[in-house]
């Protein structure tokens, strides 16, 4: 991934898609990722391109067990060595999701929290009512925050209304290493596809 990112850094879902996908560009509009996510996989087996070409891998995030509450996902790079890990806390994300990133120590390092419980719920209950359904991606939109092991907010990534698609915002609050802002952008590119049932 480019060691000179802009921020903010978008991701856009394409929720009308086959297969699941999304883009990931930054502030200056460059391309950073491009994700399609496999149909009808049990495990996680995620690749990540350069852009939409496929020409050139730059990633994979695989499950390391049946996905279920508190699966959690390995970070390889293009090499195959992995770099990192995240996983989901699995009680706690019944009412707020929540999520761990791990560096290649496999040693917690940052945390992923849902900002408002009170939004994911109200997203799932309207989520299920036809028509109302259509607008809870206009009206509940949820904000998750990344914070340090001190509990400092690093980096806030929220979505942004729309009717269709799903467009997602990462605004940078601290400075981060290439290789913490990696495992940031890549585990919320995880998170994203994991969330992808809501609003």
């Amino acid at each position: 991934m480019k060691s000179d990112i802009t921020y903010p850094i978008e991701f856009d879902f394409k929720i009308m898609a086959l297969s699941p996908q999304f883009y990931v560009k930054d502030g200056a509009g460059r391309e950073l990722a491009y994700v399609k996510q496999k149909l009808f996989k049990l495990k996680e087996d995620i690749t990540v391109f350069e852009n939409e070409s496929q020409q050139n891998a730059i990633y994979k995030i695989k499950a390391n067990q049946w996905i279920d509450w508190s699966a959690s996902y390995v970070i390889f790079d293009h090499a195959g060595k992995p770099i990192g890990k995240m996983g989901r806390k699995g009680a706690r994300s019944i009412w707020k999701a929540t999520y761990e990133i791990f560096n290649d120590n496999d040693k917690v390092e940052f945390k992923i929290e849902e900002d408002s419980a009170f939004v994911k719920i109200m997203d799932a209950v309207f989520s299920e009512v036809p028509v109302l359904g259509l607008f809870t991606g206009y009206v509940f939109n949820p904000k998750y925050n990344v914070f340090n092991l001190n509990g400092e907010k690093v980096a806030e990534f929220s979505k942004e209304a729309s009717f269709l698609g799903k467009k997602f915002k990462l605004h940078q609050l601290s400075d981060l290493s290439h290789n913490e802002e990696e495992r940031v952008i890549l585990s919320l590119m995880m998170m994203v596809l994991l969330e992808r049932s809501r609003g």
